[in-house]
């Protein structure tokens, strides 16, 4: 896996259809047998550079700047495989791994495991990734290139403080043996390679045209694909897609998904090497080595294209003349107290009130008009709900208004309780018999208790009404990281899933009852009040008032965040599975008892995903059916459009973003979406507009 990241002069080429007759003009042409391509932390592409094979002394770096390559390092004798971590460009050059300091004016090379340090004497060492998190290096070693001697090492650094690179080694790297023919039967030409996750890489055979995932703690192996004489380069994009180049075919792949089949995207390479990334995302590099040249292709499925254009949409702020009834910028004791909205929602009662609830305890309630002036206080639960800045995560989570509430006047709301340790309970609040323009406090009715929680964070706390008339629940693993307790597999407890509760009915000892049709109410050891589990965190939650399904946005851990379409019964595959990728030491391959995401996004584009919903309302039809989200980190915000026939994404376009960090979206009576951010001015509620 290389990283990438901005690259300001690649421009996006036409689309590359499968058995392309010519390919787009090259980037760079004239290098002498070119073999990998990275894009570094300074937005510059480095290509390693052979030169005459077999000659010492004659290989080299080069580094693309304004469409032309210099040299950056000469000197080296075969550099193959590159690969960038942090500030340093690692270098599979013969027999030994060389390292760069891109920061250094002149760059050199050092030695940073010489073939001494191999258990094994390495023979042509070929393709190099390293581990973004940890450092690690993984290395394959293609033998003698008749189907001998291959194999894939592991160079562990020492331990460091986080953020800090490894030091000059000096004997204390730990170079081990991953997989050889030994351990991998069948083994014959090991070349490229890519993470998976943190726990697995992924391995090209090149004699055997065979793909396989290699899992980290103990060397096993899965076959994933094959069919691919000659697979060089292996090249994730940010969007879960799996691109193989083939050296002997001169042929680009792409699997576009796991269990899928590898897919024609282009050929007319004389010899199509390791590939990387573009920085901006939109294509694959290519190296030809023997046509000496540097090519971008987009980096698209054939037959089954992204639309990733800009919608022509800009966001501002709603309600801007909004004053927040009882709330103050400055606590009591002149400290500032931003304003957390973290629930927009409304009624259903036809009135059309626009209600948000604010993350420290309170529900505001105002009419549906830009021209807005201000709020009334709907529910104040203050006085026992927990909320502090350094566990954000908890608070006030979620309103959902029964879908009678003309009738029932009920409100059921998510929250942490302030005199109550590691729990989390969903409630219900009646009008007042006083006053029915607002809740009662006193009138709060448990019906679920999370306990035993045991952190403050992944609490989820989304809640909502489906068409069934049943509310849904989704709470998170547990938090911490890594799902410590294993509880997203575990139907026992209610972490990790999303429950499905008839809050008009009750069973015995309890404030809600089990539908009858919950997926696991007759399974042995299974919590009933299961609909959906493998949850991590999901924040946030919605039904598609045009289909009725649900949509549901989990944060991810490591390195991907992923959309899912939830569905009864469905194991969604943490903590065995991050988003398409297998998770840890256990982690798991693609298989008919998970259900994969509709989409991921690399943690290059954003770490923490804010889900939306599906827009159904009319003043802006070119979002009409698409599911609107965001990135919390990166406060970037897109429209993606899913084909319900097709089964998959058909667009993903981003909208210009406010540059601010995304609390949570909501939508008005009408199906108008607007979105919510914490704000020390109380402008805190955005919409789109054109």
């Amino acid at each position: 896996m290389k990283r990438y990241l901005s690259l300001a002069f690649l421009l996006l080429v036409g689309p590359a259809s499968a058995g392309a007759a010519e390919l787009p003009k090259p980037m760079i042409e004239g290098l002498v047998n070119p073999e990998s391509v990275v894009v570094g932390p300074d937005g510059k592409i480095y290509v390693s550079v052979i030169g005459e094979f077999d000659k010492d002394g004659d290989g080299s770096i080069a580094v693309v700047e304004g469409g032309k390559a210099t040299t950056l390092v000469a000197g080296l004798d075969d550099p193959k495989g590159i690969a960038i971590y942090q500030k340093w460009l690692y270098v599979a050059d013969k027999t030994k791994v060389l390292r760069i300091d891109l920061t250094a004016k002149p760059a050199k090379a050092e030695v940073y495991a010489d073939a001494a340090k191999f258990p094994v004497p390495p023979q042509f060492l070929n393709d190099i990734v390293v581990d973004p998190e940890s450092g690690i290096v993984f290395v394959s070693d293609s033998g003698d290139r008749k189907g001998a001697g291959g194999a894939v090492f592991r160079i562990t650094p020492p331990p460091m403080p986080k953020g800090k690179a490894p030091p000059v080694p000096k004997g204390e790297l730990k170079v081990d043996l991953l997989v050889d023919a030994k351990k991998l039967p069948g083994l014959h030409t090991p070349n490229g390679l890519a993470m998976d996750g943190a726990s697995h890489v992924i391995l090209a055979d090149f004699g055997s045209g065979v793909i396989y995932r290699v899992k980290l703690i103990d060397g096993t192996s899965e076959k994933i694909a094959d069919g691919i004489d000659g697979a060089d380069g292996l090249t994730w994009d940010h969007y879960g897609r799996l691109f193989i180049s083939s050296w002997k075919t001169g042929k680009l792949f792409v699997i576009a998904r796991p269990g899928d089949k590898p897919l024609l995207v282009a050929e007319g390479f004389k010899s199509a090497a390791d590939t990387c990334l573009s920085a901006d995302g939109k294509n694959i590099l290519v190296p030809d080595m023997k046509g000496g040249t540097l090519t971008a292709i987009p980096a698209q499925v054939p037959g089954a294209p992204i639309d990733f254009s800009p919608l022509p949409l800009k966001t501002e702020i709603a309600f801007p003349d909004l004053k927040w009834a009882g709330w103050s910028a400055e606590t009591s004791t002149g400290k500032p107290n931003p304003l957390r909205p973290i629930v927009l929602t409304h009624a259903g009662d036809g009135s059309n009130r626009v209600f948000v609830a604010i993350q420290q305890g309170t529900i505001h309630v105002f009419a549906n008009d830009q021209k807005a002036t201000e709020t009334k206080v709907f529910l104040d639960i203050q006085d026992r709900v927990k909320y502090d800045d350094k566990t954000n995560e908890e608070g006030l989570l979620g309103v959902a208004f029964h879908p009678k509430f003309k009738e029932t006047g009920e409100v059921f709301v998510f929250y942490t309780p302030k005199k109550e340790d590691s729990v989390n309970v969903v409630s219900r609040f009646r009008l007042s018999k006083t006053d029915p323009t607002k809740l009662d406090p006193a009138s709060e009715e448990q019906i679920i208790r999370f306990e035993k929680k045991l952190f403050w964070n992944h609490d989820g706390g989304t809640v909502c009404f489906g068409r069934d008339g049943f509310l849904y629940v989704v709470h998170g693993d547990g938090g911490k990281g890594g799902d410590p307790e294993e509880n997203g597999q575990n139907l026992g407890v209610l972490y990790g899933k999303i429950l499905r509760l008839d809050i008009d009915k009750k069973d015995a000892g309890k404030n809600y009852a089990i539908p009858k049709d919950n997926p696991f109410v007759d399974k042995k050891g299974a919590r009933g009040e299961i609909w959906a589990y493998g949850i991590r965190n999901v924040w946030r939650m919605s039904f598609d008032r045009g289909t009725g399904k649900l949509w549901a946005a989990d944060v991810g851990q490591n390195l991907y965040e992923e959309i899912n379409l939830i569905e009864k019964g469905g194991n969604y595959g943490w903590s065995l599975r991050e988003s398409l990728h297998p998770f840890g030491p256990k982690g798991v391959s693609q298989n008919k008892d998970m259900i994969d995401p509709i989409w991921e996004y690399h943690h290059d584009i954003g770490k923490s995903i804010t889900g939306g919903g599906v827009y159904r309302g009319k003043a802006l039809p070119e979002l009409a059916g698409h599911y609107v989200y965001a990135d919390y980190v990166s406060s970037k915000i897109w429209a993606l459009k899913y084909d319900e026939t097709a089964k998959r994404v058909t667009a993903n376009r981003p909208i210009q973003d406010p540059a601010k960090p995304i609390l949570s979206f909501g939508e008005d009576e009408q199906g108008e979406m607007y979105f919510m951010t914490f704000s020390a001015t109380g402008k805190g509620i955005y919409r789109f507009a054109k």
